[in-house]
């Protein structure tokens, strides 16, 4: 055995502090032999110190394992396997490349780093990134808990943390910019915007050189590790600090009424194809924890980067598994977004599995009892999923919600007879047995795509700048100019686009399940037709505060209608008025509480030749009514509203006009203006009518 280390122990993984010192265990059945090395810090090409694990001393089974005394809070160090190099037989060994720990809290990033390096042959000690040992005990989180607000109290607010606050706009000090305090420095911001939860796009550690030469990976769907939280983010690039900052994030969101939701990516990760690096997973047991074909000379690539990760394999499981718990218990963070959720229902084979075991491990696991769990319900492979995928617990991005609530507003033939599934928390695809409206996430925009203003503002992706092209990203938008590609100083076109903007927002916070919104959208913040900014680290993606003032008619529609919507006592939204989830489309038409109507009362066909709907409905407090009419016709359209309710105080008043200025477009309903007999509502509008009822005797 070497000198000063003991004997070490199987549980848990990772590295872990103990009386002695720390623990260090990981799994690689195949190796033959394993170093673990020590380095003073990140760039170091040559390690402080090497130790070979003996394994008739240091291996149990599967794992490698060893205590060191005397290793400190924040130590750097790193793995290396020898073994066969026999992709046939799932096995990628190179016992010149220094490793990753899979478990490692923290992962440092030298001014080195080059990804390069981890794709050929030969020792890349001094150009890898290297795992830190951190202990998590040290934090005090001053009685803070996860939140656990309902569903249907929820309204998502998804954003990127360092583009929220890079620019220079941002008001902060160079070097809060981009930073998980930078965030925190705006939490004022988001309490004012009404939202309840952040999801934020990934957070573990991902590699920022995946990517086209000369740019940078943004969005950071490239991980190299599961549980450490991003470095880059950290306002010192310490590791240890990273973790710290993040704490402090959570922390002070909590603080100020709002979740915190992580996308998730264990669907691939950063080492790519069979030419890709070898930062980790690949270089321990390959075929353990990648989907694999042609008898492992390829991986299988149902993510579109590369590589699958095998997530339903007992350990792979396990690692996935014990990183959510991990985020969980030590970071305190209240739900996940599962990117490309459905790879992870792929057997070994690559086959879907009607009872995918990660998937119900998550769901029954007693630590993940009261988180939020959200999937993005489909592949790159093409499986998708909307409406059914598996679990009582999951709720879902709603993609159908988005592409119809897109062709309705920009007016296209025959989007009106999908509408009202869409704004009654789409009863035809999540059926009967529906666990609640809340089971469907609506969204218009999201990080993937065009941003609220440039769906309105482009027909066709101009995504030049990723130089590919113009290949990436997606070709079918569902998006309408308004009669200009691009920026525009005509005022009828502005005008025109101001109005669709706000349709979405209306549609969207109206309808019945859990509302998300992407950042930026309530300033019309712009990527300038690109819809894949992935690579784009820059003012493209960031958000531009200067946006708050231009834009302050959009951001005070959004306040507004947000405040409707979360106002529970008296409030009106399509929410409001579904008595209960797991109900057909017919059963909603058919109850008293909403009555659907076309221009004429009571008469509607939703044929391919109708652009507009109407509904009224009554709150299930039984203290309002709504009357809504939707015209997505390029004319002004007059519908018959009904008569006034009987308990009606003031009798039926126009809250909101889409069509109209602020502040005249959304007003408070003591400041509405009574409308009776029928309405006017113009072309690529949206017009909300409300009463107040009073108490029955």
């Amino acid at each position: 055995m070497p000198a000063n280390v003991n004997p070490g122990s199987t549980y848990p993984l990772g590295s872990s502090f103990t009386d002695k010192g720390v623990n260090f265990c990981i799994y690689s059945p195949s190796a033959l032999a394993m170093t673990l090395q020590f380095f003073d810090h990140a760039d170091d090409v040559r390690p402080a110190r090497s130790i070979e694990l003996d394994p008739s001393v240091h291996r149990t089974f599967h794992y490698w394992h060893v205590e060191v005394p005397d290793v400190v809070h924040g130590q750097v160090y790193g793995w290396k396997a020898s073994g066969p190099n026999d992709p046939g037989r799932g096995l990628r060994f190179d016992g010149d490349k220094l490793l990753l720990d899979p478990y490692a809290r923290g992962v440092a990033v030298g001014a080195n780093y080059d990804r390069a390096a981890a794709c050929r042959p030969g020792d890349n000690s001094g150009l890898a990134m290297k795992s830190v040992a951190i202990d998590g005990s040290r934090y005090d989180w001053g009685g803070d808990r996860p939140l656990a607000r309902p569903w249907n109290e929820t309204i998502i607010y998804e954003m990127h943390v360092g583009g929220f606050t890079r620019h220079p706009s941002s008001g902060l000090d160079d070097g809060l910019r981009g930073t998980y305090r930078g965030l925190v420095e705006k939490i004022p911001y988001l309490q004012s915007l009404g939202i309840t939860a952040v999801e934020l796009l990934p957070v573990s550690q991902f590699d920022e050189q995946d990517c086209p030469p000369g740019l940078s990976n943004y969005w950071g769907y490239a991980p190299v590790s599961f549980f450490a939280p991003h470095v880059g983010y950290s306002v010192s690039g310490d590791p240890v600090d990273a973790v710290n900052e993040f704490r402090d994030m959570v922390r002070a969101l909590h603080a100020a009424g709002i979740e915190v939701i992580l996308d998730v990516v264990y669907n691939h990760t950063a080492e790519g194809d069979e030419r890709g690096p070898t930062f980790s997973f690949r270089g321990l047991e390959d075929g353990v924890y990648y989907l694999q074909e042609q008898a492992g000379l390829r991986y299988s690539n149902y993510s579109g980067t590369g590589n699958t990760f095998n997530a339903n394999h007992s350990v792979a499981r396990r690692v996935i598994r014990d990183s959510l718990r991990y985020w969980v218990r030590e970071m305190h963070v209240d739900g996940f977004r599962f990117d490309l959720a459905s790879a992870l229902t792929r057997s070994e084979s690559g086959e879907p599995m009607q009872s995918p075991p990660l998937i119900w491990a998550i769901e029954t696991d007693p630590v993940l009892a009261g988180t939020k769990l959200i999937a993005e319900a489909w592949d790159a492979a093409g499986l998708y999923q909307v409406g059914n995928f598996v679990g009582q617990r999951w709720t879902e991005w709603n993609g159908r919600f988005r592409d119809d609530v897109r062709d309705f507003v920009r007016g296209t033939r025959g989007a009106v007879r999908p509408l009202p599934a869409r704004l009654l928390g789409s009863p035809d695809l999540y059926g009967p047995d529906a666990r609640g409206p809340e089971q469907s996430i609506n969204f218009v925009t999201a990080h993937d795509g065009f941003t609220l203003n440039d769906l309105v503002s482009y027909n066709e992706k101009h995504n030049a700048a990723n130089r590919e092209g113009n290949r990436d990203g997606e070709n079918h938008n569902r998006s309408w100019n308004c009669g200009v590609e691009g920026p525009t100083d005509d005022p009828r076109i502005e005008a025109l686009r101001v109005r669709q903007i706000k349709n979405f927002f209306a549609i969207n916070l109206l309808s019945i399940g859990v509302p998300m919104l992407l950042m930026g959208d309530e300033v019309r913040r712009t990527q300038k037709g690109n819809n894949n900014v992935y690579c784009q680290d820059n003012e493209l993606s960031w958000f531009d505060w200067r946006d708050v003032e231009r834009h302050g008619e959009i951001l005070r529609f959004v306040r507004a209608l947000i405040g409707l919507r979360s106002d529970r006592e008296r409030g009106m939204t399509m929410d409001d008025v579904a008595a209960s989830g797991g109900l057909t489309l017919e059963d909603l038409v058919a109850q008293t509480r909403i009555q659907w109507h076309g221009v004429r009362l009571h008469e509607h066909s939703w044929s391919d030749d109708d652009f507009s709907i109407a509904a009224t409905a009554r709150n299930v407090a039984d203290t309002r009514m709504m009357h809504v009419m939707l015209n997505s016709w390029r004319e002004a359209l007059s519908f018959d509203i009904p008569p006034a309710p009987e308990r009606s105080r003031k009798g039926w008043v126009r809250v909101m006009d889409t069509s109209q200025a602020a502040p005249a477009d959304l007003v408070a309903v003591s400041d509405g203006v009574p409308v009776a007999g029928s309405v006017d509502v113009p072309a690529h509008s949206i017009v909300l009518l409300l009463a107040e009822l009073n108490h029955r005797a």
